[in-house]
Order: C-alpha cells, then sequence, then structure tokens
C-alpha cells in the first residue's frame, strides 16, 4: 500500500488580471493544482495559454503594479501571495528555484562558468570556499559535466547547448531547493540532449529529494518525466490527472486534439492535424504507397538543382594568425544531390556540421576543399551580379523568428525590402505583391502595418517565410524553423511548407533535430555526425533500416 505523499505546493483558484488597457483582462483564471512532495508534474499548453505566468506566480516575480493577482499560493504552509519581497527573496532561489528555457540568455557572456556558479552558491549559501567548490564539483558530476576539461574556466559561448543548460540545472540547485520550475529546459535542443536531459532532472528528483514543475510544449517529453499532467488552455486549467489517464483516456475534446498532433510515424498524412481542424471535425488523407512511389519517381528522374561534391571545411584554432594552421575539421568529405521539387532532411546533434553546411550552401562561408555546383555552376566562382543572382534563388528561414526580424521596421517594409532589392515587380505594385505573400502563409493584409512585437511566435514564423518566398527562391533552406513552436502552431507551420511548395514547386533543405517531423516532411534524409555523413537514404528507409548505429541511437532516443 503507498502512502500519500505531503502536499508541497498547493494552489488555490489563482486569477492573475492585467492593470492596463483592456482593464482587469483575466490571463490566469481560478487555477487550482498540487504539487507533492518529491513528485515531477507536468503543465503543458500553447503559447499564451499562461503556462509561464503561472510559474512567475509563483516565484513572486509579477510586477504589482501590472497585475492583479488573487487566490492562494500554500507553499510549505506559508501563502506565498501575502508575503513581502524580503520574505520572498528568502524563498526565491533558496526553497523554490527556476531553470530558464534559454541558457544562454541567462548566463553572463563576460563571465566564466565558475565565477557565475560562485556568485550563484555564495548568494544563497554561507559556506566556506573549501565547501563551496566541494558542493559545485558535486553537482557537475551528478549533471555529467565532469567529463568538460577546464568547464569553470570556461565562459558560455565555448561550450554547447545542452552544457549550458546543465550548468543552468546546476545555478538552480546550488541552495537544495524543495521545488524546482522546469520552464522549457530542452526547447531546440537534441533529441539526444534531451534524452540526457530528462534522466538527469529525474535522477536528481530521487537524489535530492526535489518536486519539479516541468513545463513544456513537446507531449511525448513531459509523457516521459511527469507522474501528472495539467493541461492548461486560455489562462485555465481544463485537464488534470496521472499521466496514464491523461494519454489513455483523455476528458476534454482539447486534450484530444493535442494528443492527436503527435506526428504519427507510421502513416504520412497529406495535411496534418491542428487543434482548430480537430474541432471541425478533421479527416485524415494519408499518401498511399502508389502515390508516394510516382512523386519520388518524378523528383529524381530529372537532373539535380545543388549538387554537393567531397566539400570539407576547416576551423582555424590556432591563435597564432601568421601560422597555416587548417585546425579542427568541420565538414569532411561531404557528397549529396538535391533535385527540383525534393525535400531534403538534415538531421544530426549540435556540432555535426549541419549549420556549417547550410552557410557553405548560402556562401556565407568558403570552403577549402570539394566544390558545390547549384544549375552546373560551382558558386566558389561565381561574382557580383551572378553572386546577387545566387542569392535570390538561394533563400533560408531562420530558427528564431523574433531574432531575424528587424523590431524597428512594420512587416510591409520586411517583406518588401528583398522585393525592391532584387526588383521582383514595378514600385506600383510592391504593395499588392506583399499582400499576396502576407495572404500565402495564411495572414491577412492587416498585418503588414503591425510590428514584430505585435505578433505570436507562429505568425512572426509566417512573416519570415513571407520574405523568403518573395523573391520567387528555388532552393529554400529551413534551418530548424519549426523547433520552438508549439505542436499546433508547428503543424499549421507544416502544412504551410507543404502548400506553397506545391504552389510554387520549390525545392527544400529541411534541418531539424526533431527526426518525426523530419520524416513526415523529407523524401529523403542525411544524418550527419562529427562532420561526415553516415546515412543517407529514403526517410522511410531510414527509419526501418538504419545504416549506422548513430542513426540508431538518434531514433531510439526519439521513441
Amino acid at each position: 500500500m503507498k502512502l500519500n505523499k505531503e502536499i508541497l505546493l498547493n494552489v488555490k483558484n489563482l486569477c492573475v488580471s492585467t492593470t492596463e488597457k483592456p482593464l482587469h483582462q483575466n490571463l490566469i483564471d481560478k487555477i487550482s493544482f498540487e504539487i507533492k512532495k518529491n513528485e515531477i508534474v507536468g503543465l503543458i499548453g500553447e503559447s499564451g495559454s499562461g503556462k509561464s505566468l503561472t510559474s512567475l506566480s509563483i516565484l513572486g516575480l509579477l510586477e504589482k503594479n501590472k497585475f492583479n493577482i488573487s487566490g492562494e499560493i500554500i507553499f510549505n504552509k506559508k501563502n506565498l501571495l501575502n508575503l513581502d519581497n524580503n520574505a520572498m527573496m528568502q524563498i526565491r532561489g533558496a526553497e523554490i528555484s527556476m531553470i530558464f528555457q534559454e541558457p544562454m540568455s541567462a548566463l553572463n557572456p563576460t563571465m566564466k562558468i565558475g565565477k557565475q556558479l560562485f556568485e550563484v552558491f555564495k548568494a544563497h549559501e554561507n559556506l566556506s570556499f573549501e565547501h563551496t567548490t566541494e558542493r559545485i564539483k558535486k553537482l557537475i558530476k551528478k549533471v555529467k559535466l565532469d567529463n568538460v576539461n577546464n568547464l569553470l574556466d570556461k565562459y558560455p559561448h565555448q561550450i554547447s547547448g545542452g552544457q549550458k543548460q546543465r550548468v543552468m540545472i546546476v545555478m538552480a540547485l546550488s541552495s537544495n531547493p524543495k521545488l524546482l520550475i522546469a520552464d522549457e529546459p530542452t526547447t531546440a535542443l537534441d533529441v539526444t540532449i534531451q534524452k540526457e536531459i530528462i534522466e538527469i532532472l529525474k535522477n536528481l528528483q530521487k537524489s535530492e529529494k526535489l518536486s519539479i514543475l516541468f513545463i513544456s510544449h513537446d507531449l511525448r517529453l513531459v509523457s516521459n518525466i511527469s507522474e501528472k499532467i495539467l493541461i492548461m488552455r486560455n489562462g485555465k486549467i481544463i485537464e488534470q490527472g496521472s499521466n496514464k489517464n491523461i494519454f489513455n483516456s483523455p476528458k476534454e475534446n482539447y486534450t484530444k486534439a493535442l494528443l492527436s498532433l503527435i506526428i504519427n510515424d507510421k502513416k504520412r498524412l497529406k495535411r496534418l492535424p491542428t487543434v482548430e481542424s480537430f474541432d471541425k471535425k478533421f479527416k485524415e488523407e494519408a499518401e498511399t504507397k502508389s502515390e508516394r512511389k510516382n512523386r519520388i519517381k518524378n523528383i529524381y528522374s530529372g537532373k539535380p538543382i545543388l549538387e554537393i561534391k567531397n566539400v570539407s571545411k576547416f576551423y582555424n584554432t590556432s591563435k597564432n594568425l601568421f601560422r597555416n594552421n587548417k585546425g579542427f575539421k568541420a565538414l569532411s568529405k561531404i557528397s549529396l544531390k538535391l533535385y527540383k521539387g525534393e525535400t531534403l532532411g538534415l538531421i544530426g546533434e549540435s556540432g555535426s556540421g549541419k549549420t556549417t553546411l547550410s552557410n557553405a550552401i548560402l556562401k556565407i562561408h568558403e570552403f577549402e576543399e570539394g566544390e558545390i555546383l547549384f544549375r552546373g555552376k560551382d558558386i566558389s566562382k561565381i561574382k557580383e551580379k551572378e553572386l546577387l543572382k545566387f542569392r535570390k534563388n538561394v533563400q533560408i528561414i531562420f530558427q528564431d523568428p523574433y531574432a531575424s526580424l528587424n523590431p524597428l521596421q512594420n512587416i510591409y517594409q520586411i517583406i518588401s525590402e528583398p522585393i525592391k532589392f532584387h526588383r521582383i515587380c514595378l514600385k506600383d505594385e510592391v504593395y499588392e505583391k506583399c499582400k499576396e505573400l502576407i495572404n500565402d502563409v495564411g495572414l491577412n493584409e492587416a498585418f503588414l502595418s503591425r510590428y514584430p512585437h505585435e505578433l505570436s511566435g507562429g505568425q512572426r514564423q509566417r512573416v519570415c517565410i513571407a520574405r523568403a518566398i518573395s523573391v520567387n527562391p528555388q532552393v529554400l533552406i529551413c534551418d530548424e524553423s519549426v523547433s520552438a513552436l508549439d505542436v499546433s502552431i508547428q503543424a499549421t507551420v507544416l502544412n504551410l511548407l507543404n502548400l506553397l511548395k506545391k504552389k510554387y514547386n520549390f525545392t527544400y533543405i529541411f534541418i531539424s533535430h526533431d527526426l518525426s517531423v523530419v520524416k513526415y516532411m523529407s523524401d529523403k534524409i542525411i544524418v550527419l555526425y562529427n562532420g561526415k555523413i553516415v546515412d543517407y537514404q529514403d526517410a522511410d528507409l531510414i527509419f526501418e533500416k538504419p545504416k549506422d548505429n548513430y542513426t540508431k541511437k538518434l531514433i531510439k532516443a526519439s521513441s
């Protein structure tokens, strides 16, 4: 017989409304839930559902002049909403700690890792230098960072994304907190690193006797870590229950809709379901084997639009500028062919060479060996006017839509700039062209007068797509272009990319760490590891019969 665990956190009828216009708009509406001692609770919801507001309310980080907060947040038998700033500061970090989504933003880029860790430990623990060093080393070992040479002497930019996230976990555990809030801690990390972070959090929960509130939009991820799940929508918790009950017998239509969005690896749907389409009784239509066979045959019957032959890229690691040192080999004898109308998937962990390869194709970086032919011409030899034409024909959609949009320009200025530069149409036709493009990506004319900060993540990504296709490119490189989006928005953007591909006969290079997404989108898939191609075959075959052990490892980590 199981003993009932003691409740650590009890949120009762929590309401959060804004004091700004429109007055008293409810952002969180009477939510209630519990987290027991040594329990992992998953919080799932789309952007704007109130997930982050909930965590900020628990931590007491919402500005009181901007938000009205009511209800109760009972932590360790104290109502946190009744505590003053000094009392909250004693709890924040010491008893309740948080791992943020973007470790690079949370770490100081000008300070070494060691100094940052010591500062955090000194702020929360009155320990001697020797005891602090001992505790840091102990936690570094627990998060599996003890194999990184001279970690404490490195700056944040000198370690990988997964390593930075582990440093954040060490910081969060500096004061032996009772509750750890993990806000999207694995977003944009590779599948193998995601799995490692999940295992680390599970082990820490046991060894440190932690309770964890794990916030994510990734349903598969939450199912692998949480004992209990909360489903949030429009500021309300619409369903909560055990992991088993939520995934096997959901009660609410929204929960059923979210679960239907998990891409089915066994069939290739022509169009992915979204939350909106579920409400309209979405009908699945899968591509048949004969349809796929004919489509693939048509794609590969022509000549390749892009051909890469034995390309190698080196980075000089020598500090002596005058010393001829090829140094680190980022790409090693890469060869591939890209055909008109094809979607070529590209997968691999951080540091595998994905971005280096796309930069070489875009002619952003030069490469030392081999050649890249675009429509039969060696791109290393093209100059001036030919180079402008090449850049027009090969475009990229970046991972972070906010960082790649100018915050000082409205959407019309952002989309029209490349149209004007490449003289795609007459001056008096530019607005109509922008209107057509914004409609193509599922937005309307009203968005042209808005600025990036007025748009959601999914809307910003659509603007990035509109800008990329505005110059009528032949090849589009999608670099992790859906990795940070919610599952429903992700499905919408993937549907959009396929629709645009059909309309404009685009050719895609699709880069992602999400294997189910890559499989769904791609005709063929390339697996990169340490700058080398270790697998290159049909998208379905690569999952059925992977040739390399590394491919098998990736597939296992994503299942």
